[in-house]
């Protein structure tokens, strides 16, 4: 096709070649007056065979329409920049960046400088980060699943309120991410004795969370064969290191065993924050722990792991985890047992459910932004 040719072309015609991307120049009708190799490369179709041809040549009818809509407007502006195709000769499209430049020559007659810039690569990367993304949000819909399901087998080891013979429990239990390493339990396992226990496994998240699952089943053996509680903080010590075995967990205890008319309590702690004795508005009674954490040391349990509490009508027990006492005010000052001790003198004439929330909103008051550690709460009211 016999085309006019601008002199100036000729001048600029290595520099274009010397390009990476490919390139054409086209008249005012749109016909191509010159083609690089590099657009040669690009179709699959030697540089002169374009040269004369308009972009519907090359094109289906579509997307022929959308160039020509991106003609007109290079036309308006004198300039334009797209993401587009070009077509190769098998058929297939090539994913480039269209660059357009109208220019006019020292003749006035008016040109466009089209660059192609090639992204098949950038294109094929973006394919695969897709098909990642779609798969890595497969997995994460998957791994909400399987967490909405252990945070509802870790709901079903918190302790649960009760009313059993002489005596009330109110419970709290908020673990500070969906599932974590507390667990307690309020149990009657025989018409004769209630059982209180809470457990703290170091660390948060799914393998405290297993952990403690693991413990809370040994110790419900334990309990139900009758075990005085110092042999069983003995044998769960045991069963950690020989079945588990790990340096970086570790786990404290603390249990209480009440008899049917609420008037003695077997207590035992291991590690663990000191349980308390109050009588409304007076200055609670601790209750320290005798032995060590657990899961460390083989001779971690006290040989005389347990005491003997004798209770009056009116009395009040309060058992928690480290959530309650390890909490920081703005000052970075630790509110630790004394400033626990003062919140439950404080609210241990009101209701045992009002003292129950009494005690966390001055938790939640004194602690310096959101929860850290997971929270476990029990109280006992002696009728």
């Amino acid at each position: 096709m016999n085309i006019e040719r601008p002199d100036w072309l000729t001048q600029m015609e290595g520099l274009l070649e010397a390009l990476n991307q490919g390139v054409i120049i086209t008249d005012d009708c749109h016909r191509i007056v010159f083609a690089n190799s590099g657009f040669g490369e690009m179709t699959g179709m030697p540089a002169e065979d374009l040269i004369g041809r308009e972009s519907a040549h090359f094109y289906s009818a579509d997307e022929n329409q959308f160039i020509l809509r991106q003609i007109a407007r290079s036309a308006q502006t004198d300039r334009n920049r797209f993401e587009f195709v070009v077509p190769q000769k098998d058929g297939s499209r090539l994913p480039v960046i269209i660059s357009a430049r109208r220019i006019e020559d020292p003749d006035g007659r008016e040109f466009a400088i089209v660059t192609f810039t090639d992204i098949s690569e950038q294109k094929s990367a973006e394919a695969e980060l897709r098909e990642a993304n779609a798969k890595l949000a497969e997995r994460q819909k998957e791994i909400e699943e399987d967490l909405a399901l252990a945070a509802r087998v870790q709901q079903s080891l918190a302790p649960k309120s009760i009313v059993w013979g002489s005596m009330r429990v109110e419970t709290y239990f908020h673990p500070v991410r969906t599932i974590g390493g507390d667990f307690g339990l309020v149990s009657p396992l025989d018409d004769d004795h209630l059982n209180l226990l809470l457990c703290d496994v170091s660390g948060h998240g799914i393998g405290s969370a297993l952990i403690a699952n693991r413990i809370y089943t040994e110790t419900m053996t334990q309990l139900r064969s009758g075990a005085p509680l110092g042999l069983m903080l003995r044998r769960l010590n045991s069963f950690v290191m020989q079945n588990i075995g790990s340096s970086v967990f570790f786990f404290t205890v603390v249990a209480a065993q009440l008899d049917r008319g609420g008037r003695r309590m077997v207590f035992a702690g291991a590690g663990h924050p000191p349980g308390m004795i109050v009588t409304p508005g007076k200055e609670p009674r601790l209750l320290e722990s005798r032995s060590m954490v657990l899961g460390a040391l083989p001779e971690a349990v006290d040989m005389e792991a347990t005491l003997d509490v004798d209770l009056d009508p009116g009395d009040r027990i309060v058992l928690y985890t480290d959530g309650i006492t390890d909490v920081f005010d703005a000052r970075g000052d630790m509110l630790g047992v004394p400033g626990v001790q003062k919140f439950v003198r404080e609210t241990s004439s009101l209701r045992l459910s009002q003292m129950k929330q009494g005690i966390l909103d001055r938790v939640a008051d004194w602690r310096e932004g959101p929860p850290v550690d997971d929270v476990t709460l029990v109280l006992v009211e002696v009728l």
